[in-house]
């Protein structure tokens, strides 16, 4: 499930600050991790804990799902590199996290929209926002669509480690939204019966979409 190069989402559990940090797995021994020193993903300095504090780690399996588990800093070792000791409860104790609300983000994606049944001419656009639940799409002109109309999307959802992810949605139109001042009609759409691999696909997207929008806002 780890392994060597991963990388771990770590925040304090006892503080009120929820700032939150990354650092990536250097080695694995037993029930432990080393892993690099974390950098806040806020302010993007080195962050030092002390031997004892508790921490809740997250991370990203290969199957796109979302895991967490509790955690403790046991000390430090320098080898190549300075490294911090955690500890690790084992595969058989880790949490999957189910997102039961999932997070919009303000998105362009290129996205395919094809007829159910053959009701129009397939067409590409962009959407305008994202999330795990739906989104929301730009408009062709002289376009008929109406509320509740049932299409399939294709999504390419480019990674931050060059790979891309594709989804294909059974979706439906929610309602139209009319433009103004010569601007396109859009429609928020909503995502039916993605599996489950294919909604933490859209997750880690938007997940890695935030970390970089506030990167660049530093």
């Amino acid at each position: 499930m780890l392994n060597i190069g991963d990388t771990l989402n770590i925040e304090i559990k006892y503080s009120d600050s929820r700032e939150k940090f990354k650092c990536k797995i250097v080695d694995r021994r037993g029930h432990q991790l080393l892993i690099d020193y974390p950098v806040s993903e806020k302010t993007g300095r080195t962050a030092f804990f002390l031997d004892g504090t508790q921490i809740k780690v997250s991370f990203f399996a290969k199957d796109n799902a979302a895991y967490m588990f509790e955690s403790e800093i046991i000390g430090r070792i320098k080898e190549n590199i300075p490294m911090i000791i955690i500890s690790y409860p084992g595969q058989d104790k880790l949490i999957r996290i189910q997102r039961r609300e999932f997070v919009r983000i303000d998105a362009t994606v290129d996205i395919a929209v094809h007829p159910i049944n053959d009701e129009f001419k397939p067409f590409t656009t962009v959407t305008v926002d994202l999330s795990a639940g739906g989104a929301a799409i730009i408009l062709p002109p002289n376009h008929n669509f109406k509320p509740q109309t049932q299409i399939f999307c294709y999504l390419v959802l480019p990674l931050s480690n060059g790979e891309y992810n594709y989804i294909k949605a059974h979706s439906k139109i929610i309602r139209i939204i009319y433009g103004t001042k010569g601007t396109r009609d859009k429609a928020p759409i909503q995502f039916i019966d993605l599996k489950e691999a294919q909604i933490q696909q859209i997750i880690r997207y938007c997940f890695e979409r935030q970390l970089s929008e506030r990167k660049r806002g530093m």
